[in-house]
């Protein structure tokens, strides 16, 4: 990995969200102040539109931060619905109760009669009442239209329901349509934020090299960050994956500074740019990346993810009942011997090739004792459940100890438990026996998959769904309070879509408020529940 060869304690330009890396620009500051008026504006419109990967996403994380406590919020990121769908989807996020007069024929008056009472009854008790639709372009000229209806129910001082449209470009040439010209005369704030200029785009790269833990001397030249804007277009998002590729070049190629012909090559990799051939610096280039050290970094992306892996949960029948999450010693993780010495075999014994003796070791630091027969369905009895996931920054974000799959110079696999971890090495335990190896070991016997175990609540079987009461519902609103260090409400309560939404969305999580496994991991850890963690280790590692 390149963290070390550049002095750098973490990667500093992954796209995971991180609010460690936030930089705001004096236009993101700008946009999020748009929103802020817009809630205080007295109702109608608002409207954000951007690029993709321009930061939209971190403006409204930023702002949905600000809401005081007396504002409804309904947040809708599928639009692409039909007018009646629609006003369901606001109903459903307003937790508004419908009660169709026919059953077999809802009209949209079956939603707007209700919505309507709601809006009334919440501005009686002074709450206002806010809809934030997100990928607005996708919204139809109808639903448009039908959005404008919305807020005609005002009062003297305000409309009572207020209307934020979050989009790509293109929404803004959509409200200039004459049909939906009414509907543009209510937008009251509007802002579209624009890319990086090149001067931000240079305070961006410092900003994030800064906190990775980057030292004074610079890692590009001048004019490779003047090529980076060039190639970006001073979209965030661009901007990382190209520094994050240059980098890796840079790594590769054994230089410690970045150049303007290290940011092409990593142009034509990440966007496709000049693809009629390659040069003879990109063939130098990936002859060091197929070999010797550079492999290393080949493999690399394996350790990162690289956005092209994605955990999925595994494939278990249906989930058994789960008790509260309960205390397990962080130190259930056995410190790394110094003394013992496996390091990432090259040909694996048969006892490393044994699968279920390496779910028993992982099972130990959960304090489980497996059965014979299927570990995942034996787990479940003992209310503990498996979960796929694959790439390095899985791992990291979730934090737990996990059975990695890795394969030895036959091509067959072995399995290691991973205990330990931090930006350059692994803890791992390999038939039983514990080291300390490189991430630059580890990346040449590892695919990439994972299995870690997680512990959810009491009463558990499914994914928890917005409606749902019970004792899961109860455990979900008491860690939400933890995080958001407010009292637990009383038992009894649905679950809070809103407040599950939020959460989904500053932990970088699909926000369908829909509290699936990785949801409750995350929120176990937010909480501060003790569970068992990855070590942070200072044992030497193996080479």
């Amino acid at each position: 990995m390149y963290q070390p060869f550049f002095q750098l304690s973490q990667p500093p330009f992954s796209i995971a969200p991180d609010p460690r890396y936030l930089f705001m620009s004096e236009r993101h500051r700008e946009a999020l102040a748009h929103l802020v008026f817009g809630l205080k504006g007295g109702g109608g419109f608002v409207l954000l539109t951007g690029e993709i990967g321009a930061g939209k996403t971190t403006v409204c994380r930023l702002f949905l931060e600000q809401i005081p406590a007396r504002c409804n919020v309904a947040y809708l990121f599928n639009p692409k619905q039909s007018v009646t769908e629609l006003l369901q989807s606001i109903c459903d996020e307003f937790n508004i109760k419908v009660s169709p007069r026919n059953q077999a024929a809802v009209t949209v008056k079956d939603f707007i009669d209700p919505l309507n009472t709601f809006l009334l009854r919440t501005h009686a008790v002074k709450q206002n009442n806010i809809l934030i639709i997100d990928e607005a372009q996708n919204l139809s000229a109808d639903v448009l239209e039908q959005l404008r209806l919305l807020t005609n129910l005002e009062t003297n001082e305000r409309k009572l329901l207020q209307i934020i449209l979050i989009g790509q470009p293109e929404l803004r040439t959509m409200l200039d349509r004459p049909e939906l010209e009414q509907l543009a005369q209510r937008i009251i704030a509007r802002f579209h934020l624009a890319a990086l200029s090149e001067r931000e785009t240079a305070q961006y790269i410092a900003h994030r090299l800064a906190v990775a833990g980057g030292r004074n001397e610079p890692l590009f030249s001048e004019r490779a960050m003047r090529r980076i804007h060039q190639c970006a277009r001073g979209i965030p998002r661009r901007i990382n994956l190209l520094c994050d590729r240059a980098l890796l070049g840079a790594y590769a190629t054994g230089l410690r500074r970045v150049d303007v012909a290290i940011i092409d090559e990593a142009a034509r990799e990440v966007f496709r740019l000049d693809g009629a051939g390659a040069s003879a610096s990109t063939q130098r280039w990936r002859s060091a990346l197929a070999g010797g050290v550079a492999g290393v970094v080949l493999l690399g992306g394996v350790l990162l993810g690289y956005n092209r892996f994605a955990a999925v949960p595994v494939k278990a029948a249906a989930l058994g009942p789960v008790r509260a999450a309960t205390a397990v010693s962080a130190a259930a993780v056995p410190p790394v011997p110094a003394n013992q010495s496996a390091g990432v075999p090259r040909v694996a014994s048969s006892a490393a090739r044994d699968l279920p003796a390496a779910y028993q070791r992982l099972a130990r630091l959960w304090q489980v004792t497996l059965a014979d027969g299927d570990a995942c369905n034996a787990l479940q009895k003992e209310n503990v459940y498996c979960f796929d996931g694959r790439g390095l920054t899985d791992l990291r974000q979730l934090d737990r100890p996990a059975i990695l799959t890795l394969n030895d110079d036959d091509g067959k696999d072995y399995y290691a438990v991973l205990t330990g971890l931090n930006a350059t090495n692994a803890s791992l335990q390999i038939d039983g026996i514990a080291d300390t190896v490189s991430l630059a070991v580890l990346a040449r016997r590892w695919n990439g998959d994972f299995r870690t175990l997680w512990r959810g609540p009491a009463g558990y079987r499914t994914s928890v769904s917005p409606g749902t009461r019970g004792p899961v519902a109860d455990w979900l609103a008491a860690q939400l309070a933890a995080v958001d260090g407010v009292p637990t409400p009383p038992d009894g309560m649905v679950v809070d879509e809103r407040r599950v939404r939020r959460f989904q969305l500053m932990q970088g999580l699909k926000p369908d408020g829909i509290a699936g496994p990785q949801t409750l991991m995350r929120l176990a850890s937010a909480a501060g529940l003790v569970e068992p963690r990855l070590q942070s280790l200072s044992v030497a590692a193996r080479k």
